[in-house]
C-alpha cells in the first residue's frame, strides 16, 4: 500500500480559498480506488516534520500567485501541475477520467467549522464538479487555455456527477462553443439538478435557442458572461437585447480590466483601460447586469492602481453596487474607515486622484447609477 500525500496549494496559501482543486480530487479517487492510503496535507510544516511517510507528493495550484516552497518542488517523489504551474502538464488519462474523490476535504471542512470558520463551503460539500468539455477557440491573450483550437467533448456527465450532491458545477470553458451542446444541455435537464457554469459564458454566441434553453433550466445563482474587451461592445449589446427579450433573472459579467494586448503598459493605455472599464460598466448598467472587476495582475504597476481597487470593492459588492454610485460608495466607504471627520482614507484618497487626472472621463462616469440606468427595471 502507498501512502499519498495530497497538497492544494491554493488552499495552504489562502485559507479562504472556497473551490476544491478537481485534479487533486481525481487523484485521491484513483488512488483510493486501488487501496492506497491519501492524506490532504493543509499546512507545509506538517509535511516536511513527516517527509519520509509519504511515497509520492502530488501539488496542484490553480493561480500563479500562490506560493510554494521550492524545496519541495526539487523533491524526487513530488509531482506537481496545473494552471499555476502548466496548463500543459495534464493527468493520465485514467485519473483524467477517474470519479472524483468528494470527501478528500470533508475533514479540513469539518475542522473549519469547528473552528468557527465562515467561508462559504458549499462547493465542497454540495457540488459535483467537472468538465463536460474541453476547449475554446477564442485564443484570447490573457487565456491560459491557448492551445485549444476549439471545443471538444470531454467527459459524460456520469463520470463525475455524484447521486448524493444536490448541485452541479461545470467548469468548461466555453459549452456554446460546443457543434452539440444541446445534447449537453438535455443530459443536464434529465439529470434534474439544479447547475451552473463557473467559467462564464461566451454571450457572443448567445441565439434565440440557446438563450430560451438557458431560461429554462434549473439554472443555480447568477448566470455569468463575459465582457473583457471594449471592442466587443456592438455585438455585447445586441446580444444582451435578445438575453433581456426572454431572461429577466440576474446575470453578472466578468469585466477584465488592466490587461494590454500591446504589452505596452504606458500612461496612456492606463487611462484608456479606465475609461473601456467605466464604459462596459455603465452598459452592464442599462442591462441590469451586474460587473465583475477581474484585475489583471500588471495593474499593481499602474498609476491608477488605487482606482481599480475602488473599481473592484464597489461592483463586486452586487448590494452596494445597486444602491451607490461609485461616487457616493467612495465617500461612504471613507465614513466608515475614518475616526476623525478631517482624515482620508485611501479610498478617498484614490479617488480625489482619478478626479484630479481624470476630471472629464470622473465627470461622465461616477455618479452614475445602476437603479437609474437599468431600462429593464422601468
Amino acid at each position: 500500500m502507498l501512502n499519498i500525500a495530497i497538497i492544494d496549494a491554493d488552499l495552504n496559501y489562502n485559507h479562504k480559498h472556497n473551490f476544491p482543486n478537481l485534479a487533486l480530487m481525481k487523484i485521491s479517487g484513483y488512488y483510493k480506488e486501488r487501496q492506497h492510503k491519501v492524506t490532504l496535507i493543509t499546512n507545509y510544516n506538517e509535511l516536511f516534520d513527516n517527509i519520509k511517510l509519504y511515497d509520492t507528493i502530488y501539488i496542484s495550484k490553480v493561480f500563479t500567485k500562490t506560493i510554494v516552497p521550492d524545496k519541495l518542488l526539487i523533491m524526487t517523489n513530488c509531482r506537481y501541475g496545473g494552471t499555476g504551474f502548466d496548463i500543459n502538464n495534464s493527468l493520465p488519462l485514467e485519473i483524467e477520467h477517474h470519479m472524483p474523490d468528494y470527501n478528500l476535504y470533508t475533514q479540513w471542512v469539518n475542522t473549519q467549522l469547528l473552528n468557527g470558520k465562515k467561508n462559504n463551503f458549499e462547493y465542497y460539500t454540495d457540488y459535483s464538479i467537472g468538465f463536460t468539455t474541453r476547449g475554446c477557440f477564442r485564443k484570447c491573450e490573457f487565456c491560459v487555455n491557448k492551445k485549444y483550437d476549439k471545443v471538444d467533448l470531454h467527459s459524460p456527465l456520469s463520470e463525475f456527477v455524484d447521486i448524493n450532491k444536490k448541485y452541479i458545477c461545470l467548469l468548461d470553458d466555453n459549452i456554446l462553443g460546443y457543434s452539440h451542446w444541446k445534447d449537453i444541455f438535455s443530459d443536464l435537464i434529465s439529470i434534474g439538478k439544479p447547475f451552473q457554469y463557473k467559467q462564464g459564458l461566451d454571450e457572443r454566441l448567445l441565439t434565440k435557442e440557446k438563450v430560451e434553453i438557458l431560461t429554462k433550466c434549473k439554472y443555480r445563482g447568477h448566470y455569468i458572461f463575459a465582457f473583457d474587451d471594449i471592442d466587443d461592445a456592438e455585438v455585447i449589446i445586441s446580444k444582451l437585447k435578445l438575453w433581456r427579450t426572454y431572461n429577466s433573472k440576474q446575470t453578472k459579467f466578468y469585466v477584465l480590466c488592466g490587461f494590454d494586448k500591446n504589452n505596452k503598459y504606458d500612461n496612456e493605455f492606463w487611462k484608456t483601460d479606465i475609461i473601456n472599464t467605466f464604459k462596459r460598466i455603465k452598459i452592464l448598467m442599462q442591462f441590469g447586469c451586474f460587473p465583475y472587476i477581474m484585475r489583471y495582475e500588471k495593474y499593481t504597476e499602474s498609476p491608477y492602481y488605487g482606482t481599480y481597487v475602488n473599481l473592484a470593492s464597489w461592483c463586486n459588492q452586487p448590494n452596494l453596487f445597486y444602491k451607490k454610485s461609485y461616487c457616493e460608495w467612495c465617500v461612504e466607504d471613507n465614513a466608515r474607515k475614518i475616526k476623525n471627520v478631517n482624515d482620508k482614507s485611501a479610498t478617498i484618497r484614490y479617488l480625489d486622484y482619478f478626479i484630479n487626472t481624470m476630471p472629464d472621463t470622473a465627470n461622465q462616469y461616477m455618479n452614475l447609477k445602476f437603479y437609474e440606468l437599468n431600462e429593464y427595471a422601468k
